[in-house]
């Protein structure tokens, strides 16, 4: 049985390449070096950081935290995620 059915709204190219792809005859394109480095860097995991900033600053941003139930550091990278992004404007 062939990977894939005959649907009966192909016309004959599409037939045509249908059944090379069921015969394994057609082979992808080779992804280029740009687009795997870019995927590569995506699956990167997040990097720790070191900032300083004010105890009332940081109270308060626990106290937001609490109150959305997370912790306060995914809230301080969410925001920082939503600045970068465009998201969130000063």
């Amino acid at each position: 049985m062939s990977k894939f059915q005959n649907p009966d709204n192909l016309d004959a190219e599409e037939l045509e390449i249908l059944e090379a792809h069921n015969a394994g005859k057609l082979q992808g394109s080779p992804l280029p070096q740009s687009m795997i480095s870019s995927a590569k860097e995506t699956l990167k995991k997040n990097k720790n950081i070191n900032i300083r900033i004010s105890e009332n600053d940081l109270e308060s941003i626990k106290l937001l935290a609490v109150r959305e139930g997370m912790p306060y550091q995914t809230l301080i990278g969410s925001l920082i995620h939503k600045y970068a992004s465009g998201y969130l404007q000063v």
